[in-house]
């Protein structure tokens, strides 16, 4: 039937994706809006597509092909990409269809301009727009040339830039189809772009208008710069003019061309202030309609506005959801636990159930509201104070927040939301503390494993909902929060009082090197002592080499098989009934760990095996020691020269002795969690099971898109939403697009903190110092630590690191991260190994590329690529 090929725009909206397309859907949803004007026009419908595509068998054979290539294999995806276009282009539109759409453009006016823009299934989402994938032709002129260009379009579903974007999406070449917008041209005076929410910041009360003089192609191509506007509350805030050189105007017979403007119009603004305005309201009736931050392609035309395509801006972080009016300060809690990749919902639920403060969840991340401590004058100070230690950037991003006097409240001190009580309560330098406390843990551990075997079903929910609480309870014992607190004061006071008094900047540093307990640099070290018992072992070795075809299930029982491969298994065996519940990323309790995946330790193991000698652990741990050693001494002699020597150096010793003592510790409790939580996701992976072979679930991973709750109400129900599953695990892909910021507030601000400071050279990379001392090296950036390929002296260079990263510490000369703080775990280990390091140095892995010889300044933090 006709009816199926061609729609007029009128008769779609936002729900027939399938049939219109995303941009065709999105034209059909707008044209209902009162108040905006949408140039008429017709869709020709995916059926048509299908159709066409049907006429040419040889096409599946090359989507068979193309989908077993590599995203990366630019040159095989332009050469089959390239077929597959020359061949739906050759296929002749058959005449019912042709027909049908010449008789779309009879009612419209054979005769008038065109354009005949893509529309394709995946196209205009939530979670990827796609923009700039498809072709869009301008002022196209008669049916013949009409029909030619709608065959264009169906064959730019496949130019190479549409083929990779899919192909690096996951996204299946045969799930998507291809409509065709055939819409009346406009000619405007001036036309442009509109985003609802400023697309830098992430403000979603700030709207950004880019303007230009003719068609918005000049602006889109880049030919030029254009006028940009903001709007914030209903007036313009900001604007800069640009010197407009050029425009894209269209031609009489068909087609476009580039015109020069005029030298006396080049600097007047396309767009008047009150136009501006006047488009922003329009902007926020659209946004209201689609329920989402928009990216709108407009029109001046007669002191008009026609809109010709909205699409959602996919680049904007969520905002937590709170629901009520209010403003809200949100600080990221990826940022201090070294992760700041999105966790699937199970994850996020567990964290959320398990933490000591009320966390919120936005774009697969984790974020605590800081309000009502900044907004009273105590608790911000103190807050202030904690956040500056821990990450410079936070806040800065903070007291930018601050500093615009009328968004955060200011409350009387009697506010709640200060320090936990007895955090900073006094506490005996005694190492029988910490022994207790690791002895309370272990115990609390092992009754979790004992209780927990006998319980399943609704009853294992109710047992683990316990089982949180004495989870929390272990946390907030407050002589654990005093010995963490010991610690880190201890330290704090060092590096204050020994820069004061001598000069010296991080002292503390080489005093924390192979402080006992330490449980996360004991687990680097151990690494290396099985290298030890595999070095000798040439078949072990080789082995492992070519370990990456084994499956991990099979691994260490292929490994038991070779001359020397007992041993070995063994020696990896008993690490991982010490470490194996660890992982990169392991707040998520969705992500598979080492027990889980082993073969995840393997390059370590051999980098091991290549770059030490036997004993290197007991070596490295000893000449740490002797260091600390070395640097008590030196620090209390020279004290002792000062006036009131003796004084000052017996208060370092009872500091030094207090740090020795604490410092160790500060790993103990995320050790703590993570056991933990392996056994919490041990027993729930078994009650998977038992749902997939109750024929409820298709796979047992299907469980890490349900929250807590939700998986509790499956358990009991034996029924799950499928639907629910599939969008969260769409969701989460998307969630990977998304940078986290440190700091956000409830206008969807995306505030980024700055370091202040000009004591660095010109060109150099700035970061926060957190162990000291300088180094050169050949730089590694590593995104993913089965990946790892290190040689001795090389730096590392990496997003995060967690406690997890820490057994390739043992083989580096240097560290530096994105993310990270002073008393986070990778700068702890880093202390810990002697490791000179800078963290918090935005964007590294992208300015310092692999290979390239860095200088990494510990002392003073930052790190300079050298030529």
């Amino acid at each position: 039937m006709i009816e199926r090929y061609v729609w007029d725009l009128q008769e779609v909206d936002e729900t027939q994706v399938a049939v219109v397309g995303g941009k065709g859907a999105h034209l059909g949803g707008l044209s209902r809006i009162e108040g905006i004007r949408v140039p008429g026009g017709f869709c020709v419908t995916t059926d048509a597509f299908r159709r066409i595509m049907a006429e040419a068998p040889s096409i599946d054979d090359r989507l068979d092909q193309l989908s077993r290539l590599n995203p990366d294999d630019r040159e095989a995806i332009r050469t089959l990409s390239a077929q597959i276009r020359r061949t739906i282009e050759g296929i002749a539109i058959p005449g019912d269809l042709a027909a049908a759409i010449t008789r779309a453009l009879a009612q419209l006016g054979e005769q008038a301009a065109y354009a005949v823009r893509s529309s394709a299934t995946a196209e205009d989402l939530p979670t990827a727009s796609f923009a700039g994938q498809q072709d869009t032709y301008l002022n196209v002129v008669g049916p013949m040339a009409i029909l030619q260009h709608v065959s264009r379009c169906w064959a730019s579903l496949f130019t190479e830039r549409a083929v990779t974007y899919r192909q690096r999406n996951g996204i299946d070449h045969r799930t998507v189809h291809m409509a065709v917008v055939v819409q009346q041209m406009v000619f405007p005076h001036a036309a442009g772009i509109l985003f609802t929410a400023d697309p830098v910041t992430g403000n979603r009360r700030v709207a950004t208008v880019d303007a230009g003089f003719g068609l918005g192609e000049a602006l889109v191509s880049g030919l030029v710069n254009p006028d940009v506007f903001k709007v914030r509350h209903g007036e313009v805030v900001a604007k800069a003019i640009a010197a407009k050189q050029r425009a894209v105007h269209a031609l009489p017979t068909g087609g476009t061309q580039e015109v020069a403007i005029d030298s006396q119009r080049q600097e007047q603004p396309a767009l008047t202030d009150a136009q501006v305005v006047r488009l922003v309201q329009l902007g926020r009736r659209i946004e209201a309609h689609f329920g989402r931050p928009q990216d709108i392609e407009w029109c001046l035309v007669d002191d008009g506005f026609q809109i010709v395509q909205s699409r959602p801006i996919t680049t904007l972080f969520p905002i937590p959801e709170t629901g009520d009016q209010e403003n809200h300060v949100y600080v990221s809690v990826g940022h201090g636990q070294m992760m700041t990749d999105p966790m699937k919902p199970l994850g996020l639920s567990v964290w959320r159930l398990t933490a000591m403060v009320p966390m919120h969840e936005a774009g697969g991340r984790l974020f605590v509201d800081v309000t009502r401590r900044l907004a009273s004058p105590a608790s911000r100070a103190g807050l202030l104070d904690v956040m500056g230690r821990g990450d410079p950037l936070i806040r800065d991003a903070l007291e930018t927040v601050l500093d615009r006097d009328d968004f955060v409240p200011s409350l009387p001190d009697a506010g709640p939301g200060g320090p936990p009580a007895g955090a900073s309560a006094p506490i005996e330098t005694d190492p029988a503390i910490v022994t207790e406390l690791i002895e309370r843990s272990q115990v609390s551990v092992a009754a979790l494993e004992r209780d927990i075997r006998t319980k399943t079903g609704p009853a294992l929910f109710d047992f683990l909902l316990e089982a949180f609480e004495e989870h929390k309870r272990v946390l907030s014992d407050p002589l654990n929060l005093q010995a963490i607190m010991a610690g880190m004061e201890a330290t704090w006071w060092l590096n204050d009082k020994l820069h004061e008094w001598l000069g010296e900047k991080n002292a503390a540093d080489t005093l924390t090197l192979s402080a006992p307990d330490n449980v996360t640099s004991e687990m680097g070290l151990a690494l290396l002592d099985v290298a030890d018992v595999i070095r000798p072992q040439s078949e072990v070795v080789a082995f492992l080499q070519g370990v990456g075809y084994v499956e991990d299930a099979a691994f260490l029982d292929e490994l038991a098989k070779l001359a020397g491969g007992t041993g070995a298994r063994d020696a990896i065996d008993a690490y991982l009934d010490r470490y194996g519940m660890r992982c990169v990323g392991e707040i998520d309790i969705t992500r598979p760990r080492w027990r889980e995946r082993p073969t995840t330790l393997v390059p370590v193991i051999l980098d091991n095996v290549r770059n030490f000698e036997p004993g290197a652990a007991e070596r490295r741990f000893e000449e740490g020691r002797q260091k600390a050693q070395k640097k008590e001494q030196d620090v209390l002699s020279r004290l002792r020269a000062l006036p009131d020597g003796e004084q000052k150096a017996d208060e370092s010793k009872r500091m030094i002795d207090r740090v020795r003592t604490f410092i160790g510790y500060r790993e103990y409790p995320k050790y703590g969690i993570v056991s933990r939580y392996f056994v919490y996701k041990q027993a729930l992976l078994e009650e998977a099971e038992r749902l997939v072979q109750a024929n409820v679930l298709p796979e047992k991973e299907d469980i890490f898109y349900l929250t807590f709750q939700e998986l509790h109400d499956v358990v009991r129900s034996n029924e799950v939403d499928d639907q629910l599953i599939q969008q969260r695990k769409d969701a989460f892909r998307s969630y990977h697009a998304l940078t986290p910021p440190r700091v956000l507030t409830s206008d969807g601000e995306a505030v980024t903190g700055a370091y202040r400071r000009d004591d660095v050279p010109a060109g150099a990379l700035i970061g926060l110092p957190v162990s000291t001392g300088t180094i050169e090296g050949r730089a590694r950036v590593i995104l993913d630590m089965a990946e790892a390929d290190l040689e001795a002296g090389d730096i590392l260079v990496t997003t995060f690191t967690d406690p997890s990263w820490s057994p390739l510490f043992v083989g580096i000369a240097g560290l530096v991260t994105e993310v990270g703080g002073l008393m986070t775990h990778g700068a702890v280990i880093a202390r810990e190994y002697g490791l000179p390091a800078v963290v918090g140095v935005e964007q590294a892995t992208r300015l310092i590329r692999n290979g390239q010889r860095i200088r990494v300044h510990g002392t003073d933090g930052y790190v300079e690529i050298l030529p």
